[in-house]
């Protein structure tokens, strides 16, 4: 297929995915790490660390964000070939 992105090219929106993706793996680790000392018996951490958990749901929104932007993009590239 001649439409086809070519392997190096990046898409529009696959900054933002990748951007997502570390954002909601920088949320996924302090969510373990704000859990462990419940499990451990240590004093819980304070609720600053309790806010960065909330990175994942962020880090989602962005990845979202990115897959929307490349399926408008697309949408765009195929109305135009018309």
């Amino acid at each position: 297929m001649h439409s086809e992105t070519p392997a190096g090219a990046a898409a529009p929106g696959d900054g933002l995915v990748r951007a997502g993706g570390i954002v909601f793996v920088v949320g996924a680790v302090a969510t373990l790490v704000t859990v462990a000392p419940l499990f451990l018996g240590t004093d819980p951490f304070p609720p600053i660390a309790y806010a960065v958990c909330m990175l994942m749901g962020v880090g989602f929104l962005i990845a979202g964000a990115g897959v929307l932007r490349s399926i408008a993009a697309q949408r765009r590239q195929a109305k135009s070939a018309l």
